[in-house]
């Protein structure tokens, strides 16, 4: 007989709290970085070792294809190569006793149906669809299988909220645990230092988020839905001293929006028109004051017709990048939180309300939710980019 001697990985008191209970199912809140990812991963782990056998399947089921990847690629590497076997295009990992740990995407449910699992994890389950968790449940339902769901926290209106909140009330059966990035740094995981320059450079709401595990009210939006409001007011009075302009693409709209020096909305345009007509607009509203504007793909053609015949001097253009785009939103978080900008009710604070942002491993992406509009939003952004470069103190020249 083959024996083979396993020794878990060293992990913190919390982690094995939180998800090596005897608990069926196990909810978990977690601060990024808190290696919530990592125990779960030596959980189905030895789930599908102790407890495993010739045929039986456990499931490690992310959002998306490339998240699986990841966990798929940190287990592979985990594991000794004696005492595995690997399929890359399948992502699964066989073990000596004859289970297989797959990993799988949740983008289509349906697809998640069918087969028999053992024990899984629910990797991100704040941010997948509640269709991939009916999928996932049905297939512990002959085996009783144990799962772990996981993931940072993210508003109120998700499903993965609910479920929590029911485990955290004593929903039989199920066990809660909440881990902050403050766990994280005691266990010696995280960083203080990190930890305190992401609470300088991030907005309150996106902090609390992804390292204290405290929800926000409005699902996940950086601005704050109170703050919001509390900026809307009547069009201002002129004039602009600075403009934002995000240009159309495809199905999109072009957006201009002026500032006046209180930080007001004074001129708010939003239409589709051809390039031409567009440049002509836009030149004509914007005149020699200095406008921000969106160069993005087809943007560059366009910035160099509005800066042809002494336009060079008035318009500026703005690349969106992911890190240049989370530069733009916090600036105009900042400013929404402090009351410093305003805007009229209708679509600029609509947009705003919907407004999303995702925590992604190069930062914090901002977007719109799918199949909706964000051009008035990234147009008051670049025009409270450009309102801030124009309140800034110009340097004092002496002639001697």
């Amino acid at each position: 007989m083959r024996v083979i001697t396993y020794v878990r990985p060293p992990l913190a008191a919390y982690q094995i709290a939180a998800i090596f209970n005897d608990s069926r199912y196990a909810e978990i809140e977690a601060s990024t970085k808190s290696g919530k990812t990592h125990a779960c991963l030596v959980w189905l782990a030895e789930q599908a070792a102790l407890g495993g056998g010739a045929g039986k399947n456990y499931w490690w089921v992310a959002p998306v294809y490339p998240q699986a990847a990841i966990a798929f690629r940190r287990l592979k590497q985990a594991l000794d190569m004696e005492h595995r076997t690997v399929n890359e295009s399948d992502l699964t990992i066989t073990l000596p006793n004859g289970a297989v740990i797959w990993f799988k995407s949740a983008e289509k449910p349906d697809n998640l149906y069918g087969e028999d699992v053992h024990a899984a994890v629910l990797d991100e389950a704040s941010r997948s669809r509640e269709e991939s968790w009916f999928a996932l449940r049905s297939t512990l339902t002959s085996t009783q299988g144990k799962v772990r769901l996981i993931g940072n926290v993210k508003g109120r209106r998700n499903w993965f909220y609910s479920m929590c909140r029911k485990a955290q009330a004593g929903e039989p059966g199920h066990t809660y645990s909440k881990i902050t990035a403050q766990d994280a740094v005691k266990a010696g995981i995280l960083d203080t230092g990190e930890v305190e320059d992401a609470r300088r450079t991030l907005p309150d709401a996106v902090f609390k988020e992804l390292f204290n595990a405290e929800p926000s009210d409005d699902g996940g939006n950086p601005f704050g839905l109170d703050a919001i409001l509390a900026c809307v007011k009547p069009l201002g009075q002129g004039p602009a001293i600075a403009f934002g302009v995000d240009l159309a693409k495809s199905v999109d709209w072009t957006v201009i929006i002026g500032l006046n020096v209180a930080g007001d909305t004074c001129h708010l345009s939003r239409f589709q028109a051809p390039w031409t007509e567009t440049i002509a607009r836009v030149s004509a509203v914007c005149g020699s004051t200095p406008t921000l504007v969106d160069s993005t793909g087809v943007g560059d053609p366009i910035l160099e017709g509005l800066q042809r015949g002494g336009g060079r001097l008035h318009f500026e253009g703005y690349k969106f990048s992911s890190e240049s785009k989370q530069k733009l939103m916090e600036g105009l978080a900042v400013r929404i939180q402090t009351k410093k900008v305003a805007y009229p009710e209708g679509i600029i604070p609509s947009e705003l309300e919907a407004y999303e942002y995702e925590y992604t491993r190069t930062g914090v992406r901002y977007t719109a939710p799918e199949g909706q509009h964000d051009d008035t939003v990234c147009a008051l952004a670049l025009a409270v980019a450009a309102h801030t470069q124009q309140l800034l103190p110009r340097a004092k020249v002496t002639v001697h």
